[in-house]
């Protein structure tokens, strides 16, 4: 049994939240929130926010316990992508993409014989 939660057009680059991603990959959801709140980046806040929905979402619609929940997949894909122009010089226009990302979080229950280990 899983429980997912989403989070779409969330206004930053894909790479920058795939590092975030990398480092909660795996983890147990009170070891993944605890690296979220002190690591140092953008991404941060948001994962924190879809963490909890996600841990929510499978406590209240698919009655798991919370103590055996991690983090079993989570990817960021890319959104729509804002284009804006900023003026250069000699009257030439550089464009600027403002980039957005699709992230999904996935929690898992460990198995008794994953917890032993």
């Amino acid at each position: 049994m899983e429980a997912k939660a989403h989070l779409r057009n969330a206004r930053i680059a894909p790479r920058k939240v795939q590092i975030v991603l990398d480092l909660i990959r795996g983890k147990d959801v009170n070891v993944a929130m605890a690296t979220l709140k002190h690591t140092p980046k953008a991404a941060c806040e948001d994962l924190q926010k879809l963490l909890k929905s996600a841990i929510a979402n499978a406590e209240n619609n698919f009655g798991l316990d919370t103590n055996k929940l991690y983090v079993s997949e989570c990817f960021v894909c890319p959104g729509p992508i804002m284009k804006r122009i900023m003026p250069r010089a000699q009257g030439r226009a550089y464009r600027i993409l403002k980039r957005t990302s699709h992230i999904t979080l996935v929690v898992k229950e460990r198995e008794e014989a994953e917890v032993a280990e």
